[in-house]
Formats: C-alpha cells, sequence, structure tokens
C-alpha cells in the first residue's frame, strides 16, 4: 500500500498548478490531504474519482477557505470518522480517520503556533487531545498510519540552523519534549527508518528564496504503530513537488 500525504495550502490552488496530472503519475492507493481550504461542493470530485480515487472522505473547516482534511481512496475504506470529539478542533476540519482491513489511516493538520502565545497554547491542547485520542484508539485499532502536517520538527536534523530557531513555535522545547514523549509510547517516525541524512526537509518559507537555499522544516510526516514496523517498505519525501509552501511525504507499506 502506497500512501501520499500532502499540505497542499489550498487545493483549488494546487489543482490549478498541475495536482491531479502529479497524482496520476505517482498513483497512491491512499492520498491524504491538508489544508484543503474548501468546502466539499468545491473540490473537484469528478477528476479525482476519473484517476480511481471513489472514496473520498471531506472534513472541511466551519470556517471558509481554511484549515481542513482529507483522505481520497481507491479502495472504499470499512468504517470512517471525522473528529476527535472536541467540539472547537472539530471545527477546525482537524482529523479524519479511515479503517482499511487491520490498518487504520489517520489524516491530521496540527494547528500552528506561530500567530502568537494564544494559538501556542491552542496547540499545546490539541497535541495532549491528539495524543489522549489515538492512545485509545489503538487498543481497538493497533495498526495507525498517522499522516499529516504536525508544524513540528522533531530533532535539529529535522530543521535548517536549528541554533537559530530555539524560540520559534515549530521547534520550541516543550514541542519536541511532546514529540519525544510521542513516539516513546510506541510510534515510529517512518523516514528516519530509511533516511538518516540531514537537508531533507518537506518545507519552506515563501520568503528569502528559502526553497532554492533550503532553508528548509521536517514537518510533514507518517508516524506508524511500533506494529508496523516490520511492514515498512520505503519512506521519503518528495522535494522536486512545488505546487505549495509543503512538499508530499510517502511511505509504502507490505
Amino acid at each position: 500500500m502506497k500512501i501520499i500525504s500532502f499540505n497542499v495550502n489550498g487545493i483549488r490552488s494546487a489543482a490549478g498548478k498541475g495536482l491531479f496530472e502529479w497524482l496520476e503519475q505517482e498513483n497512491p492507493d491512499i492520498f491524504c490531504v491538508q489544508e484543503i481550504k474548501a468546502q466539499a461542493e468545491q473540490i473537484d470530485s469528478l477528476t479525482f474519482r476519473s484517476l480511481g480515487y471513489e472514496y473520498q472522505l471531506i472534513y472541511s473547516a466551519q470556517k471558509k477557505g481554511y484549515s481542513g482534511v482529507a483522505i481520497f481512496s481507491k479502495t472504499q475504506p470499512d468504517f470512517y470518522r471525522c473528529g476527535i470529539n472536541n467540539p472547537f478542533f472539530d471545527n477546525e476540519g482537524r482529523v479524519v480517520r479511515a479503517d482499511f482491513g487491520d490498518l487504520t489511516v489517520i489524516c491530521v493538520y496540527i494547528p500552528s503556533g506561530t500567530m502568537g502565545e494564544a494559538r501556542q497554547a491552542v496547540k499545546m491542547e490539541f497535541l495532549e487531545l491528539f495524543t489522549h485520542y489515538l492512545l485509545q484508539l489503538r487498543k481497538e485499532r493497533p495498526n495507525l498510519v498517522i499522516c499529516g502536517d504536525y508544524n513540528i520538527c522533531h530533532k535539529p536534523i529535522d530543521i535548517n540552523h536549528p541554533e537559530r530557531h530555539t524560540k520559534v513555535s515549530g521547534f520550541l522545547p516543550e514541542e519536541r519534549e511532546w514529540f519525544d514523549r510521542f513516539i516513546a509510547l510506541g510510534f515510529v517516525d517512518s523516514f528516519r527508518e530509511f533516511n538518516p541524512e540531514p537537508g531533507r526537509y518537506s518545507w519552506w518559507s515563501f520568503r528569502s528564496n528559502a526553497r532554492a537555499k533550503n532553508l528548509g522544516w521536517r514537518i510533514d510526516y507518517h508516524i506508524v504503530t511500533d506494529s508496523l514496523k516490520n511492514r515498512l517498505k520505503s519512506a521519503g519525501i518528495l522535494q522536486q513537488v512545488e505546487m505549495a509552501d509543503h512538499c508530499p511525504v510517502v511511505v509504502e507499506l507490505e
């Protein structure tokens, strides 16, 4: 099974930059998307269907043009659910889950804290709620693939010039400490199972020619439960894809 996750920073914008042509070439079994910034009726579902994605789980934010996640699948899920049963975060369209056989795929868009202290506090609250949600879900569904934009660089290797960013949301000590605790609970960063080298990022600021200079951050992940570690075939970052400030990340499982 090939799963691609992509923060498209507006699915309609990405569609105008070659999203469907690229998707046809990559041909993942499951395509997880964050920051769709659209309501379901604004998404070109017919073109997705023409590419084989008959099953479209779209979870938009109540606020139009904001946030939102979606899972596009070629296989019908056995079960799906939107949200984490928290009205505040569910109104922002942060999480959608789909079960395929013994595998559960979760698409998440973790809040950014860059807008100030209030939103940073919201982000930290979400991280704790989301961790609890996953631990409870894992009791009944032990094989989880958690795809998405985490808005956190876990380790110094995951960010350019880490010494410059220790007081910046996305690389704060408390965020990285959460990530340490999260991994220690029995989760695996699939990319680092295959790729130990630095300089591999999934997001670049639109400012200061950051992408051309590769001044990036790795904030997009496929985190899997330990139970799936021996089923990992490959994981990568598709840095050559330039449709948004993020690029897609991919994982393949047996």
